[in-house]
Parts: structure tokens; sequence; C-alpha cells
């Protein structure tokens, strides 16, 4: 069996990859096969974009496909950035301007630290099928400021309370046992290859 990671970010598939080591599946990212038009992510969800990538990649692959949405979301925000994490304030935004837009909107917004979440959806299609979906979220609230070099996006600035460092100051042990993306991982590996 094949499974194709269908992502290009690094940092993501710097995460993915030791969470499917060990499985019977043969894993490739899409580096490895000839080029494939993006799909647009036009969906207003974390699932609508991880069915519509999955779904897409799947078809133009012609293999098992995971794909997932993941962004961080801000309660004292209505949720931005959201599903619109990767291109939030603009779409080449550095993720210093998009943590200064942050701050910047939360200064006058009482109730700090401000609770947010990492949320994943997941999405595995076969073809036209989808074949398994998980959504996993990491509980936590914003750091005063950026704080952490390991991961990446938006790891800096969200505060894990349990451990009381930014993602951005985790081991790559440490995130891969509370990350939101190694939790659907991990249901993946189980509901597919029962490790």
């Amino acid at each position: 069996m094949t499974l194709l990671v269908a992502t290009t970010n690094p940092g993501k598939i710097r995460e993915i990859l030791p969470l499917l080591a060990g499985t019977r599946a043969r894993v490739v990212t899409l580096a490895d096969l000839p080029p494939m038009a993006e799909p647009e992510e036009t969906g207003a969800t974390f699932w609508e974009n991880a069915r519509l990538k999955a779904l897409a990649y799947a078809r133009a692959s012609g293999l098992l496909t995971v794909a997932e949405d993941s962004g961080l979301t801000i309660d004292a925000l209505g949720g931005e950035p959201g599903v619109r994490s990767a291109r939030f304030v603009r779409p080449d935004a550095t993720y210093p301007e998009r943590f200064d837009e942050i701050f910047r909107r939360l200064r006058d917004i009482p109730g700090a630290p401000h609770t947010a979440r990492f949320v994943t959806a997941l999405a595995v299609a076969d073809g036209p099928s989808l074949v398994f979906e998980s959504e996993t979220r990491m509980e936590g609230v914003l750091a005063p400021a950026a704080a952490g070099g390991h991961g990446f996006g938006y790891d800096p600035i969200f505060l894990y309370p349990p451990f009381g460092k930014t993602t951005g100051e985790l081991t790559i042990g440490e995130k891969a046992a509370v990350s939101h993306r190694a939790r659907a991982f991990r249901d993946l590996r189980r509901a597919l290859f029962a490790a």
C-alpha cells in the first residue's frame, strides 16, 4: 500500500513522517510525485478543506491520500485566523507579521490570557471515496509574546498550560505527545493500520 501525504508544508512533513514510521504503507509526499494542480481551499471549515484536498489529490495521483487542514482559532477574535491561518493578513505574510496583527487586535480586548486552540481536520480518500476522518484539538492560550524556535507557524505564540511553554518551546517528543496533528495521525494509524 502506498499512502500519499498531501502537503508541501515542510514543517508538517517533518511532524507527520515520523508518526507514520513503521506502518506497512510506503509513504510518499507531493514532492515525490510529478507536479499536480493544487486544489483551491475554498471550504468554510477545516473539515471541508481537508476533504477537498484529500479527494482532489487522490483523484490526481490514483493513490490512497491523506490530507489535513489545520490552524489556530482564537476565541476573542471570533475564531480567527481559523481556516485562513496560512493566509491570515495576506497569503505572503510572514508569521511575525501575523503575530503582530493578532497582538494588535487583542490589545484592547479584555480577558487575557486569551483562550485559543489548534485544530486539525484529517481526511483519507481512496479514489472518489472518503475512507477515514478525524478532528483533534489542542487547547491553550495566547502567549504574551512569541517564544521558542521549535515547530513552525503559530507555535511560538500558542501557550500549552500543562507544560507552561509555547509549542515553539516544546521538544519534538513533547509536541508529538500532545499536539493536535500527532493525535489525528495516531487516529489514522489505528484506523488504517491497527498499530
